[in-house]
């Protein structure tokens, strides 16, 4: 009498889908391609879809009135997910977007939903932002609400607009806007390039090796060497200044009423005077000032680059294994 040997067990993976404009769903349908194409991977794609939708393009004041509530992870209402919270994963990919330098209000729905412990606790999760440029304090707000969670971060992925900073804080509104990604007045197009969303094939295929070797039962990082993020921490200081003068008028916003309130309106006109006179004149300031001065804080701003860099890394020493 033989006895059979059983073959390798299927590996499930849980991924959290919400995109406004398309892009990140887009990211996401790169990454996941290797899984499903592997028979011994089940691939579970959970849409959020947020009561009542977030529209797109916003209307003007429709989008500075989700701000007070992104800067204070206030969670939106979540229509029924599909899944019930017994669901045994082996894997999270947790793509997501920054919302007024915070995580986008749907992630923080599904992150403080009743059943995110229960999908979460002592799960690997690979986090995958598609963003301006300004995500450091956003992800520190992640982490925390991963850790609440009980969940395991094991990776991070950082995809970021390629373009001028200043450029950019004039095409990424006029997208949220508009609907316009077609750059204007000799700036360049907003959002991630095709060349960059098509490279994240590599992270599908390496976290389909790992899936396969059972790495994702250690501590991880799985995407180390395949160049995750690099952090630019120039720019630490501006979210910093930016961060706290949302929470602050946030908090002052949420005084006068919920979201739609009509005494919100003057405050948010009010805001926007504000914020562009800030992003006008403090933020090249800040850059200029830290230019000149980059040579007394280089020690510091090595430590920032480290830090937002983990766990994955910035190194590419594994991507001639995964790349097209």
């Amino acid at each position: 009498m033989t006895t059979a040997i059983p073959g390798p067990r299927r590996k499930r993976v849980l991924v959290v889908d919400y995109s406004q404009t398309g892009q990140l769903r887009r990211v996401m349908e790169r990454i996941v391609e290797p899984l499903r194409a592997d028979p011994l991977v089940d691939v579970h794609v959970e849409s959020l879809r947020p009561v009542p939708e977030y529209p797109y393009p916003w209307p003007f004041l429709r989008f500075f009135d989700a701000f007070p509530e992104s800067a204070h992870l206030v969670p939106p209402a979540l229509a029924p997910l599909t899944l019930k919270g017994d669901e045994d994963f082996d894997l999270v990919i947790l793509p997501w977007q920054v919302w007024f330098l915070a995580p986008s209000l749907p992630i923080t729905g599904f992150l403080k939903h009743p059943l995110a412990p229960r999908l979460l606790a002592g799960k690997p999760v690979v986090a995958v932002v598609a963003c301006r440029n300004m995500w450091m304090l956003a992800f520190e707000k992640l982490k925390g609400m991963l850790a609440a969670n009980g969940a395991r971060l094991v990776d991070h992925v950082v995809l970021t607009d390629p373009g001028p900073t200043l450029a950019t804080l004039f095409t990424t509104p006029v997208w949220m806007l508009s609907g316009r990604k077609k750059g204007f007045w000799g700036m360049p197009d907003a959002g991630l390039t095709t060349e960059q969303i098509d490279g994240t094939r590599r992270f599908g295929r390496a976290l389909r090796d790992a899936l396969a070797q059972g790495q994702e039962q250690g501590p991880g990082p799985l995407l180390a060497g395949l160049g995750a993020v690099q952090a630019q921490p120039r720019l630490y200081f501006g979210e910093k200044t930016g961060t706290r003068s949302f929470y602050l008028w946030g908090k002052l916003l949420r005084a006068a009423g919920g979201p739609g309130a009509a005494a919100r309106k003057p405050l948010l006109a009010l805001y926007f005077v504000f914020l562009f006179v800030l992003i006008v004149t403090l933020l090249p300031l800040s850059l200029g000032l830290q230019a000149l001065l980059r040579p007394f804080f280089k020690q510091r701003l090595s430590r920032i680059q480290a830090q937002f860099e983990l766990p994955s890394g910035s190194a590419t020493d594994r991507c001639h294994l995964y790349g097209d």
